[in-house]
């Protein structure tokens, strides 16, 4: 239980009536007068002292602690005061990333979070205060899409300091602090036509990447990280092992998005391209550490190298191959619209126009949840209207009349 000590007052008898009474302390006019003082969920005392003619919020204060204390509620006053900046470090060394997205997520935090926000204790971030860093972020022209990814990184980082039990409550929670919203944009598929061009307006050597794009689904990292191994031409099935990505500015093997490996059906039509592109460009063994610069070596044979028979590098690549060739195919860019990702979105409407499921499309594009595939693709979905019109007339149509 915890107890009020008068800092100005202390119990004494009166020597000659022999009667309680109370009499000035030392501290008397100086400071708080009142003190609360009790112990913890950790066994350790605590204090907070209320100056004069505070008495009656001495006395709630001490039965708001001792009630959070019993329903378990309570939280160290001294638990938030660590700045934003420091917390969200020491969070980021906790998580589960690779290490691309351990350095993606630190670069983000380092120049669009901690200057506005870093140097605040956690305790005292109020929804203010992120009110105001959205609003800078916004006139700052940072993309919509983007400032929901930072938002969230402040979010999650918040969230993890009410269940460490440093605030009792996340600021980015509240009705007025609304999360930065993406216009809604519909994938609009290129067409055979453009996908072939784009390959066309390649260099001989990377026209592959375009097919495996296309026609297998992989992302670009995927594209130059696929080894021969990695092709099983009896099963004509895919194993989608690795990519390459890089880390630090270096170049590293490591697992797909999200660590998903998965297999893909491997048409006859892409299996011939690939038994081509071998022919013409012999797969290299290449060896980069696994993960991070200073991962394990892994040797893997790339059906993909660049022309100094190295591993393909994603800048390199974008600037001198696949910009090239949307320009010779008479494609205005625009932006990621018109990315490798592209190849992508052509592989999924492909698929759902010839009637495959949402789950096996999932399963084949790697995505963790078809509920995100669905919302991805719905619009492409063939009219389930125009389905239910055709077989109901497959059963009971009529033949016409002669």
């Amino acid at each position: 239980m915890g107890h009020i000590q008068d800092r100005w007052y202390k119990k004494a008898v009166d020597p000659e009536t022999g009667k309680a009474v109370r009499e000035k302390t030392s501290l008397y006019g100086k400071g708080d007068r009142y003190k609360v003082r009790y112990i913890d969920h950790t066994g350790r005392e605590r204090s907070k002292t209320f100056p004069d003619k505070q008495k009656r919020q001495t006395e709630t204060y001490l039965n708001e602690v001792e009630g959070e204390l019993n329903r378990g509620t309570y939280i160290d006053p001294a638990a938030g005061k660590i700045t934003f900046e420091e917390y969200g470090t020491r969070w980021l060394r906790t998580q589960q990333f690779d290490e691309s997205t351990r350095e993606a997520v630190g670069v983000r935090l380092r120049v669009h979070v901690f200057p506005h926000v870093g140097s605040t204790n956690i305790d005292a971030l109020r929804p203010g205060d992120l009110r105001d860093w959205l609003r800078e972020l916004q006139e700052k022209g940072l993309a919509a899409s983007y400032r929901q990814v930072l938002f969230i990184h402040v979010q999650t980082i918040l969230n993890a300091a009410v269940d460490d039990q440093r605030i009792r409550k996340n600021p980015c929670s509240a009705s007025s602090v609304q999360k930065p919203q993406i216009p809604p944009r519909k994938v609009v598929p290129w067409t055979a036509e453009r996908v072939q061009a784009v390959r066309e307006a390649m260099s001989e050597r990377y026209r592959l990447t375009v097919t495996l794009g296309a026609g297998l689904g992989l992302r670009q990292g995927e594209v130059f990280g696929l080894a021969v191994d990695d092709v099983d031409f009896e099963d004509n099935t895919v194993h989608v092992l690795r990519q390459v990505k890089i880390v630090g500015g270096k170049p590293c093997f490591g697992p797909p998005k999200r660590g998903k490996t998965r297999d893909v059906p491997l048409p006859a039509s892409v299996a011939r391209k690939i038994r081509a592109h071998m022919k013409a460009h012999p797969p290299v063994k290449i060896t980069l550490p696994w993960q991070k610069p200073d991962g394990e070596p892994t040797t893997a044979n790339l059906i993909i190298t660049s022309r100094d028979r190295t591993q393909a590098w994603r800048p390199v690549y974008n600037q001198w191959t696949w910009k090239p060739a949307l320009e010779k195919a008479k494609i205005t860019p625009q932006a990621r619209v018109d990315g490798f990702h592209a190849l992508r979105h052509f592989y999924a409407s492909t698929l759902l126009d010839a009637g495959e499921t949402i789950t096996a499309l999932a399963s084949y594009l790697g995505h963790a949840d078809p509920g995100f595939t669905l919302k991805v693709y719905t619009h492409l979905l063939p009219s389930s209207k125009q389905r239910t019109r055709q077989a109901v007339d497959d059963v009971l149509g009529d033949p016409d009349p002669a």
